[in-house]
């Protein structure tokens, strides 16, 4: 399945990580629980406080509840955030089950050759989201990017990224800027925003679940189905 794309050609492209790009064979959920346990003493699973698609400071804040029982201090939060990046820029360095999803590279390298710019929306910290790409080698795609640590809430971390991405392109149109994610939430965010979804179904959900959450576009994976992009019109 292809996108016919022509007089909407996309002139950004921005995408999530976890599940759309890579994905780290539980480097992450490991490193929290490694954060928790080294600064409480005690075991955090962050699948049993969190779903899919929230942004780290809402991962952060559930678990701590969760776990301790009541919100953490800003003070708090920052020790928890240090203590996870340094965890996983160790672990995923080891993470066997860690691995770059199928049609990722070629679809990066399409978009780029295309004349596209290509930016991160992501959920996770900044650190964290560039911790990520490093052993797929994918950091050197994207000119800018928008984090949970630029807002907790997705829909926020996407206008952000819009904003940015307007930067770069005078009188940018949202028909132009396409949003590329793994879940619901990602959905959601590219479509309040009024710039085009496109859900994977590389994650937990569905080519009939993220239909139904109202992508856009829905493909199965970035293998031989992002679109084939008509730049001559542009």
């Amino acid at each position: 399945m292809t996108i016919p794309l022509q007089t909407d050609a996309p002139v950004v492209v921005l995408f999530d990580i976890d599940e759309t790009l890579v994905h780290t064979g539980g480097s992450g959920a490991r490193s929290w629980s490694a954060a928790f346990e080294e600064l409480y003493g005690v075991s955090a699973d962050i699948g049993e406080h969190s779903s899919a698609g929230e942004t780290d400071p809402q991962v952060a804040r559930a678990t701590f509840r969760g776990i301790l029982h009541r919100g953490p201090s800003d003070d708090e939060l920052s020790r928890l955030y240090a203590h996870y990046l340094l965890h996983l820029a160790d672990d995923i360095k080891l993470s066997a089950g860690y691995r770059l999803l199928a049609g990722a590279k070629e679809t990066l390298h399409q978009l780029q050759a295309a004349g596209v710019t290509l930016g991160l929306v992501s959920g996770a910290l900044e650190g964290a989201a560039r911790i990520k790409l490093i052993p797929a080698n994918l950091n050197r795609h994207f000119v800018f990017g928008a984090y949970g640590s630029d807002s907790p809430n997705r829909t926020e971390v996407t206008r952000i990224a819009i904003a940015k991405a307007s930067q770069f392109h005078e009188n940018l149109s949202l028909n132009h800027v396409y949003v590329v994610g793994d879940t619901p939430r990602d959905v959601a965010a590219a479509n309040a925003c009024g710039a085009v979804s496109v859900a994977v179904a590389s994650g937990r959900f569905s080519v009939d679940e993220l239909r139904a959450a109202g992508g856009a576009h829905v493909l199965s994976s970035l293998e031989n189905h992002f679109p084939c992009f008509q730049m001559a019109t542009r």
